[in-house]
């Protein structure tokens, strides 16, 4: 039988900061969850890229979105929000940025073992 485990964003096992956003990650289980900030303003091509050094995302994300709202563009040319509520899975290959005045809060299950991270 397993050992039961908690873990508290608000003491993060790492903080990654980056322009107009933050990431928070935990490991727990052997899986490490993050949970990201994104200030309005925030737009992964002018905030992340300079960082990743990559045409758009590569990381997939598996998310849960806890508050305010994000545009994604795939790669495809297809685009969507995701607010409040919202389950995304996005393959390699988007861009998003963050639509009002509210930060935007999602919690990712996949994806942000590397995200804003120098390669």
């Amino acid at each position: 039988m397993g050992t039961a485990e908690f873990k508290h964003f608000g003491t993060p096992d790492e903080v990654r900061e980056f322009p107009k956003g933050r990431l928070e990650l935990v490991t727990i289980g052997g899986a490490t969850v993050g949970r990201a900030t994104f200030e309005p303003g925030w737009r992964w091509v002018t905030s992340v890229q300079p960082i990743a050094k990559t045409r758009s995302c590569e990381a997939p994300h598996f998310q849960y979105h806890v508050s305010g709202v994000l545009h994604i563009v795939m790669d495809d040319g297809s685009e969507f929000d995701c607010g409040p509520g919202d389950v995304s899975l996005l393959p390699s290959g988007h861009d998003a940025w963050v639509v009002g005045d509210e930060p935007a809060v999602v919690v990712d299950f996949q994806g942000m073992l590397d995200y804003a991270r120098a390669h």
